[in-house]
């Protein structure tokens, strides 16, 4: 079936963007980790807005768990409208912007490097302002992105973030294991791609939703404040997004017949936990759309999304997403909206 709108095409292009960054960016990355080593930083700061900043969310789960590395995320007003940007002696700074152009994010590389500690701009746009004040550049390699809601740039980031936490690693035989499930992942792409229209066609169910939770936790928190970022941008759901023991601390209080949870549900340790709470959830009215590899899990929805099985869940972010995309796609056409002209949105949105 041909695309028929540039969300669309840019979405089904996510597995060739994604070998190309594995292949084009990988020896660059090697050698930016290099050069981190170098400095030793004990901390990262992480600068992003909109989906890059969901992306630093999955940044924060990667490099802690991976790297032993804790990650804030910055605040760019104490750079800007403050002017009292906080200490980063000790810090590497990491900002992700497709476009590279806000101010605010630029902000914090540019004050990083003058305080003297390693800065990496991730961005889609190597001659961008963030490309000339980082030290060092990662090209997501997404080439351009057509629609105004982010989808292959928001993979590629999390494929970067992927790539240097792999690259940090100084243990070669752990890193080579990571380097090879790293090069699985357009491939897993491609499957959950090749089912597409299964999945835009069980949102058409959902043409009247007007609210809904997303739900997750650990890697998979940053697919859900991307996931509820499509869905209000492109559909205008007031999709909330979750993790789910703060949704059982007081909001789960907005569950009642009918009310629609979406669920990301990865194979790893929160796997169990998140099925009893589907099964709370499920008990209370809810109404169940579940993204998972889990059959446990997929049985309790009304609408199930799998993913493929056996992926790492450090790596499940990249994959699961495009379920979310997909769906969102599908809600969009149910809702007669037009993907590539969301109301009072532009493609790069320039904050100081």
């Amino acid at each position: 079936m041909m695309p028929q709108s540039n969300l669309e095409i840019d979405i089904y292009e996510q597995p060739e963007a994604l070998r190309r960054l594995l292949t084009d960016e990988r020896a660059n990355i090697e050698k930016i980790a290099a050069a981190i080593h170098e400095r030793d930083p004990k901390f990262i700061t992480l600068a992003a807005r909109g989906s890059s900043d969901n992306a630093g969310r999955y940044a924060k789960y990667l490099f802690g768990a991976a790297n032993g590395l804790i990650v804030a995320l910055a605040t760019p007003s104490l750079y800007t409208h403050y002017d009292q940007p906080p200490r980063m002696d000790g810090t590497l700074a990491i900002a992700i912007s497709q476009s590279g152009q806000s101010p605010d994010i630029v902000s914090v590389i540019k004050e990083g490097r003058r305080q003297g500690g390693p800065t990496v701009g991730i961005t889609n746009d190597t001659r961008s302002p963030l490309a000339q004040e980082a030290e060092h550049v990662i090209d997501m390699c997404a080439l351009r992105e057509r629609s105004i809601g982010a989808t292959k740039t928001y993979t590629t980031s999390l494929m970067s973030i992927a790539m240097l936490s792999t690259a940090l690693i100084q243990n070669k035989a752990q890193a080579d294991e990571r380097w090879r499930m790293l090069e699985q992942v357009p491939e897993l792409v491609t499957q959950v791609l090749a089912n597409a229209e299964a999945t835009i066609k069980a949102a058409e169910r959902y043409r009247y939703m007007r609210v809904c939770v997303v739900v997750s936790r650990g890697y998979n928190y940053a697919t859900v404040f991307e996931n509820a970022l499509k869905l209000k941008e492109l559909t205008y759901t007031l999709a909330d997004p979750y993790s789910y023991p703060d949704f059982q601390h007081g909001p789960i209080a907005v569950i009642e017949d009918g009310f629609p949870v979406i669920a990301h549900v990865p194979q790893g340790p929160i796997m169990h936990e998140m099925i009893a709470f589907l099964r709370d959830v499920r008990e209370r009215g809810a109404e169940l759309i579940v993204i998972s590899a889990e059959p446990e899990a997929l049985a309790m929805a009304q609408t199930p999304l799998p993913v493929p099985a056996d992926m790492p869940e450090w790596l499940s972010p990249i994959v699961n997403i495009i379920q979310g995309q997909l769906f969102t796609l599908g809600l969009v056409r149910a809702k007669r909206f037009d993907p590539d002209k969301p109301r009072g949105l532009m493609k790069v949105t320039m904050t100081q």
